[in-house]
């Protein structure tokens, strides 16, 4: 009898002993995921960025519920007071702290629109190759104030190479598209008509587009102030927000709001710039390239390069397979190849090419931009890149 009570007391305990690492391990499940991001949790300044950081690694309000948490936000103030910190007490961490405005990148913003000014104006008032001397050196000012513009502020991408020296494909592309709303109309018109080429003198019998051009240089700083609106905002959402799915519905309205925002200056812009220089304000093409290189611009600084990369890219395909089309049906037995183009033309004209491949583009990329900076991970201090 007593070896019968012993031998159900001696199994008895080990039972127990093999049962508690799983009770222990089934307990805790947050201990699991804190060891994988353990990185991540530490490097934080707040639960905002841990929040941001899971997101962008795929973990979801679903996802935090089989860890006993009602959404990722929860999850995130979990592991952030999990991770061991110098003190004994931490205060709850302030809300993000909102980009200033600053004089500097104000002035920057304004110094393309004012050398784009002075430009047209000295292009006006001078002749021969004195002309020639102005466009040039006016040009290389206005593309060096555009690039310092682009390097800091609320168009510089917040951390890594800058796009300028990160991304020369890009960079080749949105020249090019600049360059042909300034003079792809006034080349692809005669190259339809069938005459003479112009020669590229500035003094030649090539029209060139300057309401636009000279609109889109001021527009850089609606550009810039857009983006800032947008940032401040969205780390303002994002510190309100309980759950991913509320921010994505908050941020969703802020950047449509802040695109047509944009689109409402560069009208303006549009308008002003036709009116004072007595051109037509070419709307359909400066309003479309406007679209295209906002959202261009915010996704690269917000760290998404790839899908800008591709959508200037294949506008600027667009209207140099369409000019290349046409100029090689003057080669003998290619006419047919400048049909749809002169169809086009006939239709609505040299302006409908740069129109239809930039609002494409511009279409994809807003919607592109609608799904990846409505997300908390493009708003966190220390965004994730792509």
């Amino acid at each position: 009898m007593p070896d019968a009570e012993t031998r159900p007391g001696a199994g008895s305990e080990p039972r127990k002993g093999r049962r508690k690492p799983l009770r222990r391990g089934a307990g805790d499940p947050v201990k699991t995921l804190l060891h994988h991001h353990r990185d991540l949790c530490e490097r934080a300044v707040d639960p905002l960025e841990i929040a941001a950081g899971l997101e962008a690694q795929g973990v979801t309000d679903r996802t935090a519920a089989r860890f006993r948490h009602r959404d990722v936000f929860s999850l995130a103030e979990e592991l952030y007071a999990r991770v061991p910190r110098d003190g004994a007490a931490q205060p709850r961490p302030e809300p993000p702290r909102l980009p200033p405005v600053r004089i500097g990148w104000v002035l920057l913003t304004l110094l393309p629109g004012a050398l784009a000014t002075a430009l047209v104006t000295g292009l006006r008032l001078t002749h021969g190759r004195i002309r020639t001397t102005v466009a040039l050196g006016g040009l290389l000012a206005v593309a060096l104030a555009v690039r310092a513009a682009l390097r800091r502020g609320p168009l510089a991408p917040g951390s890594g190479t800058p796009s300028w020296r990160a991304a020369p494909g890009t960079r080749l592309c949105t020249l090019w598209l600049l360059g042909y709303a300034l003079l792809g109309d006034g080349l692809l018109r005669a190259a339809v008509a069938g005459g003479p080429l112009p020669t590229g003198a500035l003094d030649g019998r090539w029209p060139v587009a300057t309401a636009p051009a000279l609109a889109l240089a001021l527009a850089c700083a609606p550009a810039a102030w857009c983006a800032h609106l947008l940032t401040t905002g969205a780390r303002r959402k994002l510190a309100r927000s309980r759950g991913l799915e509320d921010f994505t519905a908050a941020a969703r309205p802020l950047l449509t709001g802040t695109f047509a925002l944009f689109l409402g200056a560069l009208t303006g812009l549009l308008a002003l710039c036709g009116t004072v220089l007595h051109q037509s304000a070419a709307y359909p093409q400066g309003l479309t390239l406007g679209a295209l290189l906002l959202p261009a611009r915010l996704l690269v600084v917000h760290q998404h390069r790839h899908a800008p990369a591709l959508a200037l890219g294949a506008a600027a395909a667009a209207e140099a397979v369409t000019l290349g089309l046409v100029l090689a049906a003057r080669l003998p037995g290619c006419t047919a190849l400048a049909a749809p183009v002169r169809a086009l033309d006939d239709t609505w004209g040299p302006a409908a090419v740069p129109t239809l491949a930039c609002a494409a583009a511009a279409l994809a990329l807003l919607v592109h931009a609608l799904r990846t900076l409505t997300r908390a991970s493009a708003h966190a201090p220390a965004g994730a890149p792509e």
